[in-house]
C-alpha cells in the first residue's frame, strides 16, 4: 500500500545535519537536500542546525524582564594561583561538530559545555597571578581555556566545537 510521497522523504536543510534512528539506534548520517527513509516506526529523524553559533555566559545571567544582567558569584569568583580572588564574568562561543555525537553521547550537552567552561577557566585562572589577568594576559587566558574545554569535551565524544572564549569582565571582587 503505497501512503504517500511525503511519508518516506525528509529534508535536511542547507545548515542542518539528519541523524537517522533505526529501531531507535544510529543508523546513518544524511546530507542535506531531499533524503528517503522507511515509515516512523521502523526509522526516526532528528536535524540539528550545525551551523548556529551558541553562546554560553558563565559568571552573568541576563534578567528576561529587564536587559540588564545579573552577576552570579558562584560561577564567576575565582582563586588565582598567587592567592587573590578575581571575578570573572566570560561568554564560550560553540556549535555542533557532529550531531550524532551530540544529540546521543552525553545527556545534557548544553549544561556539559557550561560545566566544562567554568571547570577550565577555574584551572587557568588558579594556574595564573592575579596581574596579568587584570590588564595584557587576557588573550592567553581566552586561548587557554579554549583548548583545554576543547580537550575535554572531545574526550567526552560531545560533538561540540569551541569556536571562541571571551573574557567580559574580569574585575576585583566588589568587596575590595
Amino acid at each position: 500500500v503505497f501512503v504517500g510521497y511525503n511519508f518516506f522523504t525528509f529534508r535536511v536543510q542547507p545548515d542542518q545535519q539528519g541523524v537517522v534512528l533505526q529501531f531507535g539506534e544510529f543508523n546513518r548520517q544524511a546530507q542535506p537536500g531531499l533524503n528517503f527513509r522507511l515509515p516512523p516506526p521502523i526509522e526516526q529523524v532528528f536535524t540539528p542546525s550545525v551551523t548556529t553559533i551558541n553562546r554560553a555566559d558563565i559568571g552573568t545571567r541576563a534578567d528576561d524582564r529587564r536587559a540588564a544582567s545579573r552577576d552570579v558569584p558562584e560561577e564567576s569568583l575565582m582563586l588565582t594561583g598567587d592567592g587573590n580572588i578575581v571575578d570573572i564574568d566570560f561568554a564560550v562561543f560553540w556549535r555542533i561538530s557532529d550531531a550524532a555525537l551530540f544529540l546521543f553521547n552525553i545527556q545534557n550537552p548544553e549544561g556539559s559545555v557550561r560545566a566544562v567552561a567554568e571547570s577550565a577557566m577555574r584551572e587557568v585562572v588558579g594556574r595564573s597571578e592575579i596581574q596579568p589577568l587584570l590588564t595584557q594576559g587576557r588573550q592567553i587566558t581566552e586561548t587557554a581555556v579554549q583548548e583545554l574545554m576543547q580537550d575535554a569535551l572531545d574526550s567526552y565524544g560531545a560533538g561540540v566545537e569551541i569556536t571562541q572564549v571571551q573574557l567580559l569582565t574580569v574585575d576585583p571582587p566588589s568587596q575590595v
